[in-house]
This record gives C-alpha cells, sequence and structure tokens, in this order.
C-alpha cells in the first residue's frame, strides 16, 4: 500500500497531481513534470536528513495513486498531508494509507503528534478526517498550533492524532477481532 518515494514515479504521481480537483489541495505543486522531478529529488533528500518522512501511496496493483507525508517534524510531530488521484477518490485508499502511515509514524519512528490541517472550505478532506475514530479536533486542545497555523486569517481547522489516541483504538480493536475469532 505504501513505499518510500521513487522518482520513476513522477510521471504518474504528476498527471495524478494536476487534476482540476487534487492540485488546489497539494502542499508542494509543481507546474511542470521537470519541476515535479525536483521536488520529489528534494524530498527524498529531506527524508534522508531526517526532516520530513514521504511516502508514495499504491492501489492494488501496485501503481502510484498519491502521497502521504509528515512535514514540519519537531518534538516527535508534524504535519501530516495527504493527496490521492481523482480517478481514485472514494475507494477507501486514504484511509487505508493513513492507518499504515500512522502505524509507521508511531511504532517505529515514536512521534508523538501528528498534526491535520484542513482548509474550512475543504469539505473532502473533512470528511475524510471525520471518519478516523482516534482523531481529535485540536482546535482547542493545541492552541499555540492552531494560531501559528491560522496566523493570518482562520481558514484551516486543526485536527490531530496523538500516540495514545492511535494505541489505545488499535488495541481496542484487537481485542475486539479476538473476540469474534473466539465466538
Amino acid at each position: 500500500m505504501l513505499k518510500k518515494r521513487e522518482l520513476h514515479d513522477a510521471p504518474t504521481l504528476y498527471d495524478l497531481m494536476t487534476h482540476p480537483q487534487v492540485f488546489p489541495y497539494v502542499r508542494h505543486k509543481a507546474y511542470s513534470l521537470d519541476e515535479f522531478y525536483f521536488l520529489s529529488k528534494q524530498t527524498m533528500e529531506a527524508e534522508e536528513n531526517g526532516e520530513l518522512i514521504s511516502r508514495t501511496i499504491l492501489d492494488e496493483y501496485h501503481q502510484p495513486i498519491g502521497t502521504i507525508n509528515l512535514f514540519d517534524i519537531n518534538n516527535k510531530s508534524g504535519f501530516l498531508a495527504t493527496w490521492i488521484g481523482q480517478p481514485y477518490f472514494g475507494k477507501g485508499y486514504n484511509k487505508m494509507a493513513k492507518e499504515e502511515f500512522l502505524e509507521e509514524l508511531f511504532l517505529i519512528h515514536e512521534m508523538e503528534a501528528v498534526f491535520i490541517k484542513i482548509r474550512k472550505t475543504n469539505t473532502r478532506s473533512l470528511k475524510a478526517a471525520l471518519k478516523l475514530p482516534y482523531i481529535s479536533l485540536g482546535n482547542i486542545l493545541y492552541p499555540n498550533v492552531y494560531d501559528r497555523i491560522n496566523s493570518e486569517n482562520a481558514v484551516y481547522d486543526l485536527f490531530v492524532i496523538t500516540r495514545e489516541n492511535y494505541m489505545i483504538h488499535r488495541e481496542f480493536v484487537a481485542n475486539t477481532n479476538e473476540d469474534e475469532a473466539v465466538v
């Protein structure tokens, strides 16, 4: 479902990223394939330097369909940014990618909090975030972070997934599955 970023995926990802329903919500926009190659190479180098974590989202045929990233890593926390190509909207890839990525972030990289900032006008992303049972509204829980992302205008809602909430949910699901297996 996820793999480290690779340059040979750039043409496919670029084509998916430039769709009008995707492009406005991509954090690092590229206006040409060459620029996308350059940004991808920068992303891969930044990961090698421990500045971010970036993965390519794959479909069931192992074809690239989007990216998921943790940016601005500081004090065992960072900001999640995900985009998926328009042909793959509504097929469950977003949730599956987030779950796999969160496993890696919390269990391997030992992150404590993953923030998600979502434009208040981006109903597709708001709906996707609210489907995650371990997410919390961070506007009040983390007022300093909320104020920082909205320094000019209040255009973003802040959500947070803490390691604790994620692990509690993970344990609950595991126990529920064990109980079902016993029946």
